[in-house]
């Protein structure tokens, strides 16, 4: 089903954070007094809020972002039954039997992934085959490479977050998982975090000299 003018300005400011008109009007093939006038009709509905920014001579420039509404339009999976499990877990028998459930699901994870990249021969390769991976499971996964030689792998959204904010153990495991899926000649860093109250999670990945 094709998505309407209105989803599909909700995904992009998902995806993107902050936008403007002009390059909505861009991203969507339509004008600008088209764009505005879904943005005032998604703004009605406190779906998208507006910050002006000033750059340089002339009027502040509108910028516009989803608010706590519009991210909720990309809800959490499972959140509250998934923190209330965790609680079980760690009130019933302990920190340790939960570290031990989160290892685990990291070694199956860990599988599951190297066995659908081990034939990528290339960073570019396996950053797309695991933004693929990522983006099926709801974390609307893209990568890009800097002029500088940086790679940054960026996650737009996490649908396991209730239980990330519960147990950042979950998060720690990602990342463990990432250092060994990119390899040993490159260093993984995450530089932005959602459960950090950042607007996304963003692992920066640099080769190793």
């Amino acid at each position: 089903m094709k998505k309407s003018a209105a989803d599909r300005i909700l995904m992009i400011l998902k995806m993107r954070g902050e936008i403007s008109v002009a390059v909505l009007a861009t991203e969507l093939g339509i004008t600008k007094e088209g764009v505005r006038l879904h943005l005032l009709k998604l703004a009605e509905d406190d779906l998208v809020k507006t910050n002006f920014k000033s750059e340089g001579v002339g009027r502040p420039l509108a910028y516009y972002s989803l608010s706590v509404k519009g991210l909720s339009k990309f809800p959490d999976t499972h959140a509250q039954i998934t923190v209330e499990l965790l609680q079980s877990v760690k009130k019933l028998l302990g920190d340790n039997a939960l570290d031990l459930l989160i290892s685990e699901r990291e070694n199956q994870v860990y599988g599951r992934y190297e066995k659908e990249i081990k034939s990528a021969q290339t960073i570019e390769e396996r950053l797309e085959r695991l933004s693929q991976i990522r983006s099926k499971e709801g974390y609307m996964a893209e990568w890009k490479k800097e002029k500088c030689g940086e790679y940054f792998l960026i996650e737009n959204h996490c649908p396991i977050c209730a239980a990330a904010t519960e147990c950042q153990g979950f998060c720690r495991s990602e990342l463990k998982n990432f250092k060994q899926l990119i390899g040993s000649k490159f260093e993984v860093e995450r530089v932005q975090h959602i459960v950090s109250g950042g607007q996304r999670c963003m692992y920066r990945i640099t080769e190793l000299v």
